[in-house]
């Protein structure tokens, strides 16, 4: 499995699919290979065909780092095929078991604005930008940030 990671990370997608789907030949109860088989799916453009793939492996049980990337990649995935409101629950579960892991916010604000929900996303992505910036003027402003992060269409008297 970790010449099929390799090949991957060298932009031999393909090979590392065919590597990967001959292994899961030989063992369909995986949740590793299901993972890493949907990750090489996402790379090459076949979102659909990853899918069942993230399903499964998080139905088996991942270590706690692979199973935040299945859950994102799950999320992501969902919404690049239309599937605004799997991605919203996936994500928002995402982000509540890994508070610590703000790409979560990022995709999850990305959903919200395909459900219309722009204010929420608006929100999330200004908290995540004063949160996380490293930029003095960001930081500088970032309690200004947090405190109209969830008031922009109020009119002040």
């Amino acid at each position: 499995m970790q010449d099929a990671v390799a090949l991957r990370s060298g932009g031999q997608t393909e090979e590392a699919r065919i590597i990967l789907l001959n292994l899961l030949a030989e063992d369909t109860e995986n949740a590793e290979l299901l993972y890493q088989l949907a990750w090489t799916h996402d790379v090459l453009g076949l979102e659909r065909e990853a899918v069942p793939y993230y399903e499964q492996s998080l139905a088996l049980g991942l270590p706690q780092d692979q199973r935040a990337g299945a859950l994102l990649g799950l999320g992501s995935t969902y919404r690049t095929l239309g599937e605004y409101s799997r991605s919203r629950e996936v994500l928002q579960q995402g982000a509540r078991e890994y508070p610590e892991r703000k790409e979560f916010q990022a995709f999850l604000a990305m959903a919200l604005h395909n459900l219309g929900a722009h204010h929420e996303a608006m929100e999330i992505l200004l908290k995540l930008l004063a949160e996380t910036s490293a930029n003095p003027g960001i930081k500088d402003y970032s309690k200004a940030i947090v405190f109209y992060s969830d008031k922009l269409d109020q009119i002040w008297p």
